[in-house]
Parts: C-alpha cells; sequence; structure tokens
C-alpha cells in the first residue's frame, strides 16, 4: 500500500529533526600562540550581548578555573571577550520532541592584554541545552581549564 506523499514528507521533516537534534554539541579550540596561560593569572570579562559574560564568570568559578577574575581591566592579564546566541525551542520542537530545550552558540577569546595576541580561543554549539547559556559558559570553562592545566608543547 503506498502512503500519502504528505505522510512521507512529515517522516522525512521529522527525521532531519531528530538527526538535527542528535547532533547536539560541538566544540572546538583554536590555539593561536604557542604561550601558555599561566595558572593564577587575573583576567577580566567583557560585557557581552545577554549577559553572557555573567554566565562564564559563575562557570570560571564553579569548574574552578586556575584564574583570578577582576572586575578592573587595567588589573588583568588577559582579557576574555566574544559572543553568545540563543534560540528557544520552537513548535515542532516542543510539539513532536515534547523538549523545551534551547540552542546556544557561544565563541570566547583570550588575549594577553600587553602583548594584544590572542592565545586562545574557544567555540561551542549545544543544539539540545537544558541550562541554556549555562551550559554553553560551562563547556567554555571546562575548555579553558584543559589548556591552562595542559599548555601546548614548544
Amino acid at each position: 500500500m503506498r502512503q500519502p506523499k504528505s505522510f512521507r514528507l512529515g517522516l522525512l521533516f521529522l527525521v532531519v529533526f531528530i538527526a538535527s537534534i542528535l547532533h547536539a554539541q560541538e566544540g572546538k579550540s583554536v590555539d593561536q600562540s604557542a604561550k601558555g596561560i599561566e595558572k593564577g593569572s587575573r583576567v577580566y570579562v567583557a560585557p557581552m550581548d545577554g549577559g553572557f559574560d555573567t554566565f562564564l564568570v559563575a562557570a570560571i568559578v564553579k569548574k574552578k578555573v586556575p584564574m583570578t577574575v577582576v572586575m578592573d581591566r587595567s588589573k588583568a592579564e588577559y582579557e576574555i571577550s566574544g559572543i553568545a546566541e540563543s534560540e528557544k525551542a520552537g513548535w515542532a520542537k516542543m510539539l513532536f520532541m515534547g523538549s523545551e530545550q534551547s540552542r546556544e552558540l557561544a565563541s570566547v577569546k583570550i588575549v594577553e592584554i600587553k602583548s594584544g595576541e590572542v592565545v586562545y580561543g574557544y567555540a561551542v554549539h549545544k543544539g539540545s541545552s537544558y541550562r541554556g547559556k549555562q551550559s554553553a559558559a560551562e563547556a567554555c570553562a571546562k575548555h579553558l581549564k584543559d589548556r591552562i592545566d595542559n599548555p601546548p608543547k614548544t
């Protein structure tokens, strides 16, 4: 028995939709410099759209990143800046999947203030995030901690 065309299109849409959700998290580190980031360094987190800087500071503390966050840029050795974007779950995702998870994109870079050199960058894509910006910020902090604990070999 042949299925109606609308059923096949609906099934195709559902398969593509589920595949995009299963491809939930990607992260990419970029080492621009061979310089390591010293443990205990002072870092200033620049304001970011949507308050992502607040989530990032909280994640740095939660993940025990070996850096000291300062509120005055002139007292910092490094500056973290970046962008973040959130997309709330659409009606189809809520209806078919019963999920209100958001899609999070974030990208951060660390610049050594004295030299102006970009020493580290990280980008994350969370396709189905329960905790929104918090999840993206924690991924950034986790990879930053790993970069500090395991500096690049020269």
